[in-house]
């Protein structure tokens, strides 16, 4: 089942950010998620089953400067080890592009590192429909 985030949610989110690479206490995850329900512009979903949360994806709503379009990015998505290659990330992809819809986004785009460390992600993605574009920048303040 596929469903918003719930603050009972903080320890498994934080155990899948360390499946994801980044390893994150409880503490830590709390905190973030104070900050990012504090956002509508932010939407967390969980996949939950047997009433365990084994995926989730962050999805957050961006506004273009050059039109009036906007367009939601894909800032996490991940599925804990155990369970991949069951749909879990296709039926969570699936429950980011209904809610693009309905925010009437234009499009759907997320970062994935590169492809030496995310290749299966990469072919994830690819086999979804997403198209590969080039990496961008980033500046450390």
């Amino acid at each position: 089942m596929i469903r918003d985030a719930l603050n009972e949610d903080i320890k498994d989110l934080a155990h899948l950010m360390g499946e994801l690479g980044y390893p994150t206490t409880i503490e830590d995850m709390n905190h973030r998620m104070m900050k990012i329900n504090s956002s509508n512009d932010y939407r967390t979903l969980v996949y939950e089953q047997k009433g365990q949360v084994i995926g989730m994806v962050g999805l957050i709503r961006g506004f273009h400067y050059e039109n009036n379009a906007n367009y939601i990015r894909i800032v996490a998505l991940v599925v804990d080890r155990h369970y991949r290659h069951n749909g879990i990330g296709q039926a969570l992809l699936n429950a980011s592009e209904q809610w693009a819809k309905e925010q009437k986004a234009v499009k759907l785009v997320l970062n994935s590192g590169n492809r030496s460390e995310r290749n299966d992600a990469h072919h994830f993605y690819t086999n979804q429909g997403y198209e590969a574009k080039a990496t961008g920048f980033y500046k450390k303040v």
